[in-house]
């Protein structure tokens, strides 16, 4: 079955799948995607005690890790290679072991080669956890082989 160009939530769906198989990093830390569309998308994990830092609450890296790659599928929905340019994160309240965490990416700006997007971090009472701001720039290539 051949993809549909012209249909973006079908593309946004190619370029996340194409993307997942070679993401490693948010595979490795037990990340779920959850849902993708243009200029969107949703993911998910489980604190473990790994993740857990001095205070016995999730590291924050780990909290702006699960943020970055919902930021990634979001801005690489259109099947061109994006990359971050400038990433900012502010930390709400705690997670603990066990919580899960949701962050859902969703497009502020996009225009030319350069675009910005928001990410809320929630945890599974949906409560704020941490709030994300990226900011994405296109390179040359693609997700996914475009026809032609």
């Amino acid at each position: 079955m051949s993809l549909d160009f012209s249909d973006p939530v079908a593309v946004a769906r190619a370029c996340a799948a194409a993307m997942w198989e070679k993401d490693l990093a948010s595979r490795s830390l037990g990340m779920s995607l959850d849902a993708v569309g243009p200029g969107e998308a949703r993911l998910s994990l489980t604190v473990t005690a790994a993740m857990t830092n001095g205070h016995k609450t999730c590291h924050g890296g780990y909290i702006f890790t699960l943020a970055d790659s919902a930021f990634a599928f979001a801005c690489n929905s259109y099947n061109q290679n994006t990359v971050a340019q400038h990433c900012s994160v502010t930390f709400l309240r705690p997670a603990f072991e066990g919580d899960r965490l949701t962050a859902s990416a969703r497009e502020v700006s996009r225009i030319g080669r350069g675009g910005i997007y928001d990410i809320k971090v929630t945890n599974q009472n949906g409560e704020h956890v941490a709030e994300f701001r990226g900011h994405s720039r296109t390179v040359k290539g693609t997700p996914i082989a475009a026809p032609g």
